[in-house]
């Protein structure tokens, strides 16, 4: 039991290591560009970039994902009838007539109701047990190590965001240092520190930036499709099948469910995503009487204690999940 809960503590601190890796690097890339080459007029916008990059990384890092709220587990009855019941026929059953209450249209490969036996929970459509932080996320996109955060419902727009200022970085680096990159080339740029961080600077800088190129238009190309990682390996299952399009409902209305309706605030990062993560309207269902998000009041109930049980409750792969999780990150990252 000590010994787990070491490798587990291990296991944690290890984690951090790609995040300090990133870390060191633009902390670096700031000294060089900020006090060895010293590019009076552009520090004004460099420093925007930056402080852009900081701020989305830091929210991609430290927002905390969104579990299923507390409606989706089960009652303590539920819990005893569920697990003294041998039958997996008759387990499958409890669990159709408990989800009835609930928004749940998706379906595990099976056909049975997604039910994470680990944190003993009704799965709502689009989420994901991930194992690395030992959690259900709702919407799960993946587990990215470079954030060392589940990126998922609660951080997803964060995450795009982060890409996106992240590749704005790298270009204005690349663009203002080209023309001492040259000059060294040419034998031009005299001898000092400052030789070594153009060097490095510019070929940091467009390695990163073919890098994030890729994975910010692989994210683009699933937020038109509104699509997850996970959805985009392995379609969702609803009653009628699979359906790998299940919650594609526009492009229009797919940017919104990310980014909300207010276009002024898509590239500030705060939180503004329609909902409240727990279901999403589906391709034919897309009326405003059948629009979850619009119409959510209609199909909660209030809850015992008074608060509203669509709100996200606590913020903090079995088969179908830790096999995605693996290959996801193998290709995306």
């Amino acid at each position: 039991m000590a010994l787990s809960r070491g490798l587990r503590c291990c296991q944690r601190v290890f984690s951090w290591i790609p995040v300090l890796i990133i870390t060191c690097v633009v902390l670096w890339s700031y000294y060089a560009y900020v006090f060895e080459l010293c590019l009076l007029a552009y520090l004004l916008i460099f420093h925007v970039c930056f402080v852009m990059f900081s701020w989305t990384y830091w929210k991609s890092i430290f927002t905390p994902p969104a579990s299923p709220c507390k409606k989706f587990q089960l009652s303590y009855s539920d819990k005893q009838r569920y697990e003294m019941e041998e039958r997996p026929d008759a387990q499958k059953q409890i669990l159709v007539e408990i989800a009835k209450k609930l928004p749940i249209f998706s379906r595990a490969q099976s056909g049975a109701i997604r039910f994470c036996d680990r944190c003993q929970v009704l799965k709502p459509d689009r989420c994901h047990h991930c194992s690395v932080c030992e959690t259900c996320v709702l919407k799960m996109d993946h587990h990215c190590p470079w954030v060392n955060n589940c990126v998922g419902f609660s951080n997803y727009k964060f995450f795009l965001l982060f890409l996106s200022y992240s590749m704005l970085y790298c270009v204005f680096i690349a663009a203002t240092v080209f023309q001492y990159f040259l000059k060294f080339w040419v034998g031009d740029l005299p001898n000092g520190p400052a030789k070594f961080h153009v060097l490095f600077l510019m070929f940091v800088a467009l390695m990163f930036f073919v890098s994030l190129m890729f994975l910010f238009g692989y994210h683009c190309w699933l937020v038109a499709k509104n699509r997850s990682t996970l959805e985009a390996f392995s379609a969702p299952v609803f009653v009628n099948g699979p359906d790998r399009s299940g919650f594609n409902v526009g492009t229009r209305r797919n940017l919104q469910q990310v980014f909300g309706e207010d276009r002024r605030l898509w590239f500030v990062p705060v939180f503004t995503s329609q909902g409240n993560g727990h279901y999403f309207p589906l391709k034919n269902r897309t009326s405003e009487s059948h629009n979850p998000l619009l119409a959510n009041e209609d199909m909660w109930e209030e809850s015992d204690d008074g608060s509203e049980e669509g709100s996200l409750g606590e913020s903090p792969f079995r088969f179908d999940d830790s096999y995605l999780y693996i290959t996801t990150f193998f290709v995306v990252h």
